[in-house]
């Protein structure tokens, strides 16, 4: 397994390459995308966070200081990622933040019944995204206090 994995601060979730760029700029003009993994879809994102497939070896208990989680992702949706990293003891208390261009109102409803600690709809504008990816991750890395995690 590679030790960078080890400390991760941010995992993101996006099967959309020009989003994907655009949040790890942001995050990195923050100066907070020094431990970032992106995954393109949800099937990788379980595998990462439980230490399964490429990531085998890689430790639940490690997991990252938030995640930023598209809903609409291929393999395996957002919504079954999310039950199952909320449904788990060694994940449930990771944050999770839902970005996703998804408004409706049922997929904001589910996402809060099973757990997910913000949702915030995707901003269609370049600089209006660049902004709130900027001010999640300096929320979620710097001014939230999350459970230390049992090693």
């Amino acid at each position: 397994m590679d030790e960078s994995f080890r400390e991760v601060e941010i995992l993101l979730v996006e099967d959309n390459p020009t989003d994907a760029e655009l949040a790890i700029r942001a995050l990195r003009k923050k100066h907070l995308a020094n431990s970032l993994v992106w995954v393109k879809d949800g099937a990788e994102a379980l595998d990462f966070v439980f230490g399964e497939g490429e990531y085998r070896g890689r430790k639940p208990e490690n997991g990252p200081k938030v995640i930023l989680l598209d809903l609409r992702l291929p393999k395996v949706d957002g919504m079954e990622v999310l039950k199952r990293l909320k449904g788990d003891g060694r994940t449930k208390t990771i944050p999770v933040v839902v970005l996703t261009s998804s408004r409706e109102d049922r997929d904001i409803a589910e996402s809060y019944q099973l757990g997910v600690n913000s949702y915030i709809g995707k901003p269609v504008e370049f600089d209006e995204f660049a902004r709130v990816v900027a001010e999640l991750g300096l929320y979620w890395l710097i001014v939230n206090q999350s459970p230390v995690a049992k090693k």
